[in-house]
């Protein structure tokens, strides 16, 4: 009991302050914060000293965080029963742009570049050494004070987007590395207060308002506190062997500093290496902690659940986002296991039903949508396929297929081919889902030259294709060619990069969709030559997948007739004598 009245005389004062705002401003921006006391941590015990609480037999915590009212209720069984389905904005959509930037571009090295800062041997280790110098003495937290993307626009930005095909943007709006992009009331480690002074993510809205563009904001905060543990460590050999890295320093170490008025705890969190495997884990590529509660420090836990919830409902507060997006691996946040490792808690479903109640009360229905990645069916979610796309159709639950061009975050050396994405497109819609691309910007905030020629490739394939690709559904089977392994032959997983550039098809490969027309569209997965014949097996007449018998074929972008037949084992048609195509034509069937 007098744990429980710790948090909650703690957590009052927060309280009072968040509903206040909300029956007085609901869309007002405001530069005060709001941030939860951090409650009193226990003295730090010995590195894998101490074993996981068991996450099955945890009991889910309900948290007293007040939402905006409405019918939707913070439990998955309310939020199924109230939703009214996926907006048909979504199906509409089918390709997105992932605007995977913050302060990790710094580092030109790749995803998570501020976790592996603090990992000796990594590449990102060597270039914040040789840029910056040693992580005991300029550590992440100077990079953020140092981060200023003077390029970055998004207005700009999202016209180039939108004229390559994208009809959503997924914006990022806090990673791992726990640093806010926008005004946050609950978080003063943000880029109004820290970096580069702008609000980020409103800047964001009014480009995508402007350019009549969807967009979503993504956050990758909650399991910020074990991805974190690196920064607690020191080089174990070496000149600075023992020297402790800077997520050891206190708001007191602050004193006369920069960041004086900031507590490292609400950047790096607290050092949870007493549990056993975290700090071993921390070390890894991916791996998160073995699954557990942290069970010495359920104060900050519950204080950590709340405070990730309250961020994001000030965000759908502020902006109006058409949907939110909550990284992990499993099915759901503070799940105890995989990604929600450390703590159970109903954050994400208090969050879900601030969204749609705040949805329902600005627009007069539910027109948004929550990802939260790799969740099995539930009404009122949308899921995500990173970097492998299924193999079959998939249509029991809307779905995201999403892939960074290279990295998540900008390095050297990437691979920059338009028809790599585009073939990622058509695996992802062939088979009923939408895809995200990813194209890394530079540190600066703007896009090289190789993506700038990429993505004005990508627009004008999707300006001559795109009826087949926008408010497409698949068909009865995603397509048709060459078999490896008893299966059809298709993209590789993984980031898109050289072997995804030099990946190859041929015009036996074709992939299929049904346009909102109601028209076949069968997709030649490769450029076949001027004047050639192909043949599209499943549309045959004894392949019995045709309801009715062919009456006309067009091949997109050409005016002319085309010469084709249907026989019994293919659809045969001849290409035309001169063809101004790349990657991929499209025939339309009816």
């Amino acid at each position: 009991m007098i744990k429980i009245l710790k948090i909650s005389v703690g957590f009052s004062f927060a309280l009072l302050t968040y509903i206040c705002h909300q029956s007085n401003a609901q869309t007002r921006v405001s530069s005060a914060t709001a941030v939860l006391p951090i409650p009193q941590i226990p003295p730090t015990g010995p590195v894998d000293s101490l074993p996981m609480g068991d996450w099955k037999s945890f009991e889910e915590v309900k948290l007293d965080i007040p939402i905006f009212p409405g019918p939707f209720k913070p439990t998955w069984e309310s939020i199924e029963a109230n939703y009214p389905g996926d907006p048909d904005w979504l199906r509409e959509a089918k390709f997105g742009i992932w605007v995977h930037f913050g302060p990790q571009a710094s580092g030109e090295s790749g995803d998570w570049y501020a976790r592996k800062l603090y990992t000796p041997g990594t590449p990102a280790y060597k270039n914040h050494l040789k840029n910056y110098g040693h992580p005991s003495e300029f550590g992440y937290k100077e990079i953020l004070n140092k981060w200023n993307p003077t390029k970055l626009d998004p207005a700009k930005l999202a016209k180039i987007y939108k004229d390559a095909g994208a009809r959503f943007l997924m914006i990022q709006g806090v990673h791992h590395d726990n640093y806010d992009l926008w005004n946050s009331r609950y978080q003063p480690w943000n880029s109004v207060n820290i970096g580069p002074k702008r609000d980020l993510i409103g800047e964001w809205a009014k480009a995508c308002h402007e350019n009549n563009i969807r967009y979503g904001v993504t956050f990758h905060h909650e399991y910020t506190w074990w991805w974190w543990q690196t920064a607690f460590g020191s080089d174990t050999t070496g000149a600075k062997k023992g020297l402790p890295y800077d997520g050891n320093l206190t708001a007191t170490d602050g004193k006369g500093k920069w960041w004086e008025k900031y507590d490292p705890r609400l950047l790096y969190g607290i050092d949870l290496r007493e549990y056993k495997g975290v700090a071993e884990k921390s070390h890894t590529p991916w791996s998160p902690p073995s699954p557990g509660i942290f069970s010495r420090h359920l104060e900050y836990a519950n204080w950590y659940a709340k405070q990730w919830a309250l961020r994001m409902m000030d965000v759908v507060e502020k902006y109006d986002p058409d949907f939110i997006y909550t990284d992990g691996t499993v099915q759901g946040p503070f799940t105890g296991n995989g990604t929600g490792t450390g703590y159970k808690a109903d954050a994400m479903q208090h969050v879900i039903a601030d969204y749609y109640n705040r949805t329902l009360k600005r627009h007069g229905k539910v027109n948004t949508f929550s990802i939260v990645k790799f969740r099995d069916k539930t009404n009122g979610t949308v899921t995500t396929e990173e970097f492998a796309i299924p193999e079959k159709i998939k249509t029991d639950q809307p779905w995201i297929a999403e892939a960074p061009v290279g990295d998540w975050y900008y390095a050297p050396n990437f691979t920059y081919d338009s028809g790599m994405m585009i073939r990622y497109v058509i695996e992802a819609i062939a088979r009923d889902g939408n895809a995200a691309l990813c194209v890394s910007l530079l540190p600066d905030g703007s896009l090289d030259e190789g993506s700038l020629k990429m993505l004005k490739e990508v627009g004008i394939w999707m300006r001559r294709n795109g009826e087949a690709v926008y408010g497409s559904r698949a068909w009865k089977i995603p397509g048709e060619g060459e078999q490896e392994n008893g299966k059809l032959k298709m993209l590789p997983g993984g980031g898109l990069g050289r072997r995804h550039a030099e990946f190859k098809f041929d015009t036996k490969d074709f992939r299929f969709t049904v346009g909102k027309n109601g028209s076949l569209y069968a997709f030649c997965m490769n450029l076949p030559e001027a004047g050639s014949e192909l043949k599209i097996k499943s549309l045959g007449s004894n392949a019995n997948l045709l309801e009715k018998t062919i009456k006309k074929v067009n091949m997109l972008g050409y005016e002319g007739k085309l010469k084709w037949k249907q026989v019994a084992d293919g659809l045969v048609v001849n290409c035309p004598s001169q063809m101004n195509y790349a990657t991929s034509v499209v025939f339309r069937v009816e």
